[in-house]
Parts: C-alpha cells; sequence; structure tokens
C-alpha cells in the first residue's frame, strides 16, 4: 500500500460536532477539535514521530551502505628522533642506531560493498613520503591506481539480509505511525467521553438537588395538610442531604476528568471550554472480508510476520555460514614507483598483481556448529508456528471487531428512545408528586431510571466511536469516506 501522508480528521466532522475554535468568543471543544489537537500536540503523537524518524534514519544509513563511499585519509608529520633496532643480515647481530625522520602519507579510495556477492572493491591512490634528516635523504613511494577486491565466498551475507529486512522495517514504520495516530485517537475518546459522562452525571445531580429542595418545600406545605407522612418528609430530606453530597462528589469527579483530558491535549487554559457532545453517528454497516482485506493489506500485521520469519531465516543462514570450510579471495592490481623526487615518483610506473585465498578449517569443534544450526532450524519452525497461530487469532478478533461495531447502531437507536422514555417518565412522576399522586419511592425510582439512561446514552456513544477507530487502526482505512489514511511523511520528516 502505497503511503502518502496526511491523516485526514475531516472524514467525520459532520457527526462529530465539526471544528470547534478555543477563544474567548466561543468556548467549545468538539471530538474532532480534540483529535486535531492530541495528533498535534500530545506528548504520544511527539513519540510517534520520533520512532518514525529514528527507522527512517535507520533506511538512509542502510541506503548509503549501498552507494560508493568516498574516503581521504593519511597521517601527517609523523616526527620520529628515537633508536631503533637494526639486524646485520651477514652475522644477525642486533644494534641500535639513530633514527631522525618524519613521514608523511595521503590515501583517497572509493569503495563500493557488492551486495550480491557480499565482496568489497576499493579504488584507491596513495602517496607516501620518507624524510631523513640524519642521511638528507627524501624518498617517495606512489600508487596512482590500486584496485583491491576481496571476497569471503562462504560468509554470512549481511547486506543481502539487510536488502531484504530495511525495506520492510521502513514501510513497517509508516505504518505503525499511522496506527499510533489512531491510538491517541482513541485514547482522546476515552478521555473525551470520561469527561462528558462526568460532566453528565454532575449536571443531574444539580439538577436533582433543585428538585429535591423544591419537592422538599412542597412536602412540608403538604404534611401540614395531613397529605404526607412525617417518615416521607424525612425520606425527602435525607433525599434533599444526599444530593448535596454528590453534587461535591460529582464535581470534584468532573474538574479530575477534565484535568486528565486537557493535560493529554497539553492545553493549560481550560477553564471555560466547554465539551460538545456528538449526538449523531454515521448509519453505516462495514462488511467483514472488507476489513480483512484491508488490515491484510494496510497495517503493521502482515509486515510484522515477515519481518519475524525474516529473522528466523537469517539466523539459520548465519548457523549455516559460520560452518565447515571458510575461503577468503583477495585480490590487487595496482601501478607503483619509489623515487626520491616527487615528479618521478609518478614516471615509468610499474605493475604490481597480488591474488590469494586465506583458508580456515574446523577439524572438530565437538558439534558446536552442527547444534547451532539444529538450533536455529528448530527455532525457525517454532516461529512459523506461533505465527500463524497468532495470524489466526488476529483475524478471529478482527471479525469479533466487526460484528461488534455493526451492532451498535440498532443499540444507540434504542439507548436514545430510552433516554427519551425515561426523561418523559420522571417528569410525569414530578407532576404527579405535586399533585399527590405517587410516593417518594416512586419518584425516586423515576430519577433513578432517567440517570441510568442517560449514562448508558453517553456509554454507547463512547463504544461506538472506540469500537470505529479501533477499525480505522486495524485497517488504517476510513469506513466513512473510503479511502485509506494517508500522513505526509516527507514534510514529517523535514520537520
Amino acid at each position: 500500500m502505497h503511503m502518502r501522508i496526511k491523516i485526514s480528521i475531516t472524514i467525520f466532522m459532520s457527526f462529530l460536532g465539526g471544528y470547534s475554535v478555543l477563544s474567548a468568543q466561543k468556548a467549545s471543544l468538539s471530538l474532532a477539535s480534540a483529535i486535531r489537537i492530541a495528533q498535534s500536540k500530545s506528548y504520544e503523537a511527539m513519540v510517534a514521530r520520533l520512532s518514525f524518524m529514528s527507522q527512517y534514519w535507520s533506511y538512509r544509513s542502510f541506503r548509503a551502505e549501498l552507494l560508493p563511499a568516498v574516503n581521504l585519509s593519511g597521517g601527517l608529520l609523523q616526527y620520529n628522533h628515537s633508536m631503533v633496532e637494526t639486524r646485520n643480515f651477514d652475522d644477525g647481530r642486533i644494534s641500535y642506531v639513530g633514527n631522525n625522520s618524519m613521514n608523511n602519507s595521503l590515501s583517497l579510495s572509493i569503495d563500493q560493498n557488492v551486495v550480491p556477492l557480499g565482496g568489497k572493491l576499493s579504488l584507491q591512490s596513495y602517496l607516501y613520503r620518507l624524510d631523513q634528516f640524519s642521511y638528507n635523504s627524501r624518498i617517495y613511494n606512489s600508487q596512482p591506481l590500486r584496485l583491491t577486491y576481496t571476497q569471503s565466498l562462504r560468509a554470512f551475507n549481511t547486506l543481502k539480509w539487510q536488502k531484504k529486512t530495511e525495506p520492510l522495517k521502513y514501510e513497517k514504520a509508516k505504518r505503525t505511525y499511522l496506527e499510533s495516530m489512531e491510538g491517541v485517537t482513541i485514547t482522546v475518546v476515552g478521555l473525551f467521553f470520561n469527561v462528558l459522562s462526568a460532566q453528565s452525571t454532575y449536571q443531574q445531580s444539580v439538577s436533582k438537588l433543585k428538585d429535591r429542595q423544591y419537592l422538599f418545600d412542597i412536602a412540608k406545605k403538604r404534611f401540614e395538610l395531613g397529605t404526607v407522612t412525617k417518615s416521607e418528609i424525612l425520606q425527602l430530606e435525607l433525599s434533599l442531604l444526599n444530593a448535596q453530597v454528590e453534587v461535591s462528589n460529582n464535581m470534584l469527579t468532573l474538574n479530575n476528568q477534565r484535568f486528565s483530558l486537557f493535560s493529554y491535549l497539553r492545553i493549560t487554559d481550560y477553564e471555560d471550554v466547554q465539551l460538545v457532545l456528538p449526538e449523531t453517528i454515521p448509519d453505516i454497516v462495514i462488511n467483514t472480508n472488507d476489513v480483512l482485506e484491508k488490515a491484510l493489506a494496510n497495517s503493521s500485521h502482515s509486515l510484522t510476520q515477515q519481518l519475524t520469519l525474516l529473522d528466523a531465516q537469517k539466523v539459520v543462514a548465519q548457523a549455516k555460514a559460520i560452518r565447515g570450510i571458510q575461503v577468503q579471495i583477495n585480490g590487487e592490481v595496482a601501478l607503483n614507483r619509489t623515487a626520491n623526487a616527487l615528479r618521478d615518483a609518478y614516471r615509468n610506473l610499474q605493475n604490481k598483481e597480488i591474488v590469494g585465498l586465506t583458508l580456515s578449517l574446523p577439524i572438530f569443534d565437538w558439534g558446536v556448529s552442527k547444534g547451532k544450526v539444529r538450533m536455529a532450524e528448530a527455532d525457525l519452525e517454532v516461529a512459523k508456528t506461533k505465527l500463524e497461530k497468532d495470524h489466526e487469532s488476529y483475524l478471529q478478533q478482527l471479525q469479533t471487531n466487526v460484528m461488534q461495531f455493526n451492532l451498535l447502531g440498532a443499540q444507540y437507536k434504542n439507548a436514545m428512545r430510552a433516554q427519551d422514555i425515561a426523561d418523559e417518565r420522571y417528569e410525569i412522576m414530578k407532576r404527579r408528586f405535586e399533585t399527590g399522586g405517587v410516593k417518594v419511592t416512586d419518584l425516586n425510582t423515576a430519577q433513578q431510571e432517567s440517570e441510568s439512561a442517560r449514562a448508558q446514552y453517553i456509554r454507547l456513544l463512547q463504544t461506538y466511536w472506540t469500537d470505529y477507530f479501533t477499525l480505522r487502526k486495524a485497517t488504517l482505512y476510513d469506513w466513512i469516506l473510503r479511502h485509506d489514511l494517508e500522513a505526509d511523511f516527507d514534510k514529517l520528516i523535514k520537520k
């Protein structure tokens, strides 16, 4: 899947209340705006961006290893004034003589890794100068052109395996970044609806306190008329006191939930900000097969499985590569010259050719190499089995998530209707209590049903959007506007 890069929040603007501008004129915050802010400013979003950048530079480093490298090295002003050991070749006698010299060297090379073979080709140019001050002598040694090649015939080819894994890791990093952004969204949904739930509970407790005060005042008048018992008066007074305690506790809970949300969004001035409840949901039904297809094509799951399998296969290849005879071929072709003057060091160049093999053969290692190969092969089979099991569980979980999500549409309509019925019933019971038609117990029951219906309605909205974004995260696909999720990675890299 080609990942261009721009995560779109406008996909659900019409359902989540649109953008809300935090300003003095309109201090309101919709779910869409909260998500947009979190994906831009939250610490989790910053970590996701930094994690992607880390993998990006790892991929860039790998790509650089495939290109020719130009290197300049040298040793300058290497002065040596000391006694050095010399040997008489006629009789082998060792003596020490004074040394007063300086050497300078400079080397320029172009190195290229040969990925298919695992060898290294190098083109070099070298110049060396030795000044012996005791003898007033100067010697130049030049190699204007030197071509070398080193090749291990059975060694493990690291770059060859990296060429398989690094592009997959980079592609996985892109998908993981998009999944992380969806993870931020899911977190915001939870925090946002926690505030809405606490806000609804607080508002209901305030309304309940007002009702209890009003009904208590009416009950006292009715008590004087003898239409209300002392027990009912005490029950209403106790309910009034409990309502006062509930208001204080619910206010504390609401403040804590607001602090959690706005801290996550990294907004410090939020006292006057009110959250907007997304009252509607999109009327969509998601096909299970479509979800499975998009998940396998877009998510990081498939890439993770490929990389896990490649890592296990790489360990087997490494174990086999170090087993048995090791052979390395070295070849060198060069032009060189030694002279007392710099201009002569580049005249009448002489040929230089060196070719050779180095061998290493373990005679007996007590089965260590064989054991490593067998162990790596066993680990590979274990990895295949685990990957197959994990894949089946992954598909099963996706199917379950789709079925649960598709049921939420009907549940939402029922919850909305239940809330209207419970509110209407409570209003009826309150009016009947005012006229003496029902008892306090019946009134309390109606109020509890109204509060429960409102809480259930908010919880269902939270479940709906959480499940929706969970499916988006699993598939990296917008099921409302019907397009793959994208992000502007080029812009992200430049930042």
